[in-house]
């Protein structure tokens, strides 16, 4: 679990941001105890769920942390998942209303992410925020997303990873969190446009898949997969550490902040 103490660490390691899952409240009243545990780190999330949260208290909550802490706040929001909302109907114009909203309440486009999977909702991350924030993609998405995004806009990608030693130990640690997301449709209809198929999306997913979406090994190599994001267009990748059960992701961290190569 992220905490605003691992939020100092993970800044004095010199990771720049940290994004924080879920779906906060729309009084983002988590978004300060870590802004407020910081200096410099931007943090942002990722996301806030239209369905949950009023737009304009959402807005009115964006104001007060930019009020405390200018520039540090990037506001993700996003449809979230149709298997966990029963009022999900027309997600992509229910998210063009909410951007609406929020920008008309005072949230600068400029400071706000979409999450975005496929070209409709990249292509009005791209026309109307700061970019997309796409989660649970192979390194394969990232040019494809980048070239329906354009040059321009931000695109900051999600990406899984374990340090381990042991392969199998690796992929386990990897499949048992991964297998969640092949319930998900919005998840699976993305990986199939990739080339995915229902073979390799059966739970608990072939290896193959579980390889793609979670990058595993020592420092240095994870590093370098994560890095093969950057090269096919990523702005920036969101590594999500996975560790076995109740274990401290610090020392995990700091053992990624040098294969980075990170300036602490």
């Amino acid at each position: 679990m992220v905490t605003p103490d691992l939020a100092a660490d993970l800044e004095r390691l010199g990771f720049g941001a940290l994004w924080l899952g879920a779906s906060p409240a729309s009084d983002l009243a988590v978004v300060d105890e870590f802004l407020g545990a910081t200096t410099r780190l931007t943090v942002a999330t990722g996301i806030v769920n239209m369905w949950q949260s009023d737009p304009h208290d959402v807005a009115a909550s964006f104001a007060r942390i930019d009020a405390a802490y200018p520039g540090r706040f990037l506001l993700g929001v996003g449809a979230g998942h149709r298997e966990a909302i029963s009022e999900y109907a027309r997600p992509y114009d229910t998210l063009v209303r909410y951007v609406d909203d929020l920008i008309a309440g005072g949230v600068p486009g400029s400071s706000m992410v979409l999450a975005a999977l496929g070209p409709k909702m990249l292509r009005l991350a791209a026309e109307r925020t700061a970019g997309a924030h796409p989660y649970l993609v192979p390194t394969s998405y990232t040019g494809q997303a980048r070239q329906v995004l354009g040059p321009g806009p931000l695109l900051a990608v999600e990406h899984k990873a374990v340090i381990a030693g042991d392969p199998a130990v690796a992929r386990a640690i990897a499949r048992a969190r991964v297998r969640y997301y092949l319930g998900l449709v919005n998840y699976t209809s993305n990986l199939r446009r990739l080339g995915w198929t229902d073979a390799d999306l059966a739970d608990p997913g072939s290896d193959a898949l579980i390889d793609a979406l979670v990058a595993q090994g020592d420092p240095g190599r994870v590093a370098a997969q994560l890095a093969e994001h950057l090269t096919a267009g990523a702005d920036h990748v969101c590594v999500q550490l996975l560790t076995e059960s109740d274990a401290d992701p610090l020392d995990g961290y700091r053992q990624l902040a040098v294969g980075l190569g990170l300036p602490a």
